[in-house]
């Protein structure tokens, strides 16, 4: 069986223009966003399957598209986005490497200025986000879709190893910092582990995936062990319904 090829630029810009065509109010992910999504899917503690992870990608806040919905612009998406999804697998698997969907920022552009009615939550919001360097603006959108996997599937960020924890740290330091406790650790790793420049911060993005990656990778494939309630019942022992027969000439006798 031939290995699915990755996506073309062409392809994901197509896949851009589709997600952007995903019904009205939803809010999908970007190619961008998709991107880091599918690799907070990928090293989760467990697998987790097509059907459970694609719904998240059309909308940010878990809303379902209707049943409407075309279907041809549906299967393009899912197949578009499963190709993604395994080659990234793949990539983390044989490598320990892929090249991430980055976004290019134009330094130059203002952002939107806020409405005069924005709320404090909104102006404080955007304020983190000024707060922000260059190289964490560039990165922001496929760390945002890293971290929309972890809220949706929570069982990465509640593994109790403190390993995990660091590693999801050095993704989330270009998430705009909100709370006293994330600009302290937004600061301790700026200054024990500054970023060179946009590809040293691509580079250490990779590297702490393909960490998590491995870090989860036992429980992702653990296969449990059927654990019997009582102990195995001998052929030649006293069945257990209580007949005085020997279990082969009981109910073993089946």
């Amino acid at each position: 069986m031939s290995t699915p090829q990755d996506l073309t630029d062409a392809e994901f810009a197509e896949l851009d223009e589709l997600l952007a065509a995903t019904p009205e109010p939803l809010q999908p992910l970007d190619a961008s966003m998709l991107d880091g999504y599918l690799c907070g899917v990928i090293v989760q503690p467990r697998l987790i399957e097509l059907d459970e992870w694609l719904p998240n990608i059309f909308d940010y806040d878990g809303g379902a598209l209707p049943e409407s919905v075309d279907t041809a612009w549906l299967d393009k998406i899912t197949e578009l986005v499963s190709r993604r999804h395994a080659a990234l697998n793949r990539g983390l698997v044989e490598d320990g490497w892929f090249d991430p969907v980055i976004l290019d920022v134009d330094e130059n552009e203002a952002p939107e200025p806020l409405p005069e009615d924005a709320t404090e939550e909104e102006r404080l919001a955007r304020a983190s986000y000024d707060a922000l360097g260059p190289i964490s603006r560039a990165l922001m959108p496929w760390v945002a879709g890293f971290q929309h996997a972890a809220l949706c599937f929570p069982e990465l960020a509640d593994m109790p190893d403190d390993a995990i924890a660091a590693a999801l740290a050095r993704l989330y330091r270009h998430l705009p910092a909100e709370t006293p406790e994330e600009k302290e650790v937004v600061e301790t790793l700026n200054r024990e582990h500054p970023l060179k420049d946009l590809d040293d911060a691509i580079e250490e993005l990779v590297v702490t995936v393909a960490d998590l990656a491995d870090l989860t990778e036992a429980e992702r494939y653990l296969v449990e062990t059927i654990r019997r309630d009582t102990p195995k019942v001998g052929r030649n022992d006293p069945c257990p319904c209580g007949s005085g027969r020997k279990y082969k000439q009981c109910h073993g006798s089946n």
